[in-house]
């Protein structure tokens, strides 16, 4: 019984310092977004296909507002965009523009409809970009560009290290 008691004691201080080391990187990785300028996309003029084949929908500037509007809540509705990280508290919340919600919505649309140039046109209010619009949390999907998971270059071996600690150390201490 009382071993069973030390175990509980010794995983909850497991998850404990897992959670620690986890916000404090997170903490740090979000710092280090911050001091990454954010360019102004504008729309590539001409041919819409280049060499590396990676281009992405953003939402046109100068647009009348009215229409951009329109754009979105039809992408968010019957064009079936995942408008959920543009949600407030959603990862790509901030900032809230209708510029920027209309970017990640009009995006969304337009990778999971082929990347045509007929499913980035929204009335008129959007264009194809090569230029890659993700900004700190806010991750932009892109075909054959994994998005779902950090690049390994942002992966601190260390943090590796914790995380695997914290999936199997509980499992070795509860057999």
């Amino acid at each position: 019984m009382r071993k069973n008691i030390w175990v509980l004691v010794l995983q909850c201080l497991l998850l404990l310092g897992c959670y620690l080391v986890s916000t404090m990187e997170l903490a740090m990785e979000e710092k280090a977004d911050e001091a990454i300028p954010v360019t102004t996309m504008s729309p590539p003029e001409g041919n819409t296909t280049f060499l590396d084949g990676t281009t992405w929908c953003v939402a046109l500037p100068g647009v009348s507002q009215v229409d951009l509007q329109n754009a979105l809540d039809w992408a968010c509705g019957l064009g079936m965009a995942n408008c959920k990280a543009i949600q407030e508290g959603g990862a790509c919340y901030e900032p809230d523009t209708l510029l920027s919600h209309a970017s990640f919505a009009f995006n969304d649309y337009y990778q999971q409809n082929g990347n045509s140039d007929i499913a980035c046109n929204f009335g008129g209010t959007a264009a194809v970009t090569k230029y890659n619009p993700s900004h700190g949390k806010c991750v932009f999907d892109a075909a054959g560009v994994a998005s779902a998971a950090p690049p390994l270059y942002k992966l601190n071996p260390s943090s590796v290290w914790w995380q695997l600690a914290c999936l199997l150390l509980p499992l070795y201490l509860g057999s």
